[in-house]
């Protein structure tokens, strides 16, 4: 039976910063050769700052949450602004997955619509080559 590595506590301020990081255009994958941070954990660190803000990267999973970073007092505005940018840029990479993902599939129906038909076309040519013409005269 293997064991199991301890799973990593990480800080709310570390959780801030792999999501800026990320939101800069840092990939998660070069962001998860940090030791012990997996991807799946950077992509609900995003999503959860996207959807609840600062909040959202407190600590969760039933372990005491760490101390709250309170926002500045004085940016209010700019704070909410900042989270609905936030929330736009990750519903535009959402949606710039899914297109990506389409083109992909529509590459490969494309390509295999394109085999089919050759496989077809080859078909109907061998069937006409072998075969034989229809003598009239045996016709009933």
């Amino acid at each position: 039976m293997s064991e199991r590595k301890p799973q990593r506590i990480f800080s709310q301020e570390f959780r801030l910063s792999a999501v800026q990081r990320m939101l800069a255009g840092e990939t998660a994958s070069a962001l998860a050769q940090e030791p012990g941070v997996l991807r799946k954990s950077l992509y609900e660190w995003k999503d959860n700052y996207a959807t609840k803000g600062l909040p959202g990267l407190a600590q969760q999973r039933g372990r005491p949450a760490p101390k709250v970073i309170p926002a500045p007092a004085n940016l209010p505005m700019q704070d909410s602004a900042r989270g609905e940018l936030v929330r736009a840029r990750a519903r535009i990479a959402e949606l710039e997955r899914k297109v990506g993902k389409q083109e992909l599939e529509l590459d490969f129906f494309e390509a295999a619509l394109q085999r089919i038909r050759a496989l077809g076309a080859k078909n109907k040519e061998k069937s006409f080559m072998n075969s034989s013409p229809i003598d009239p005269s045996k016709a009933s």
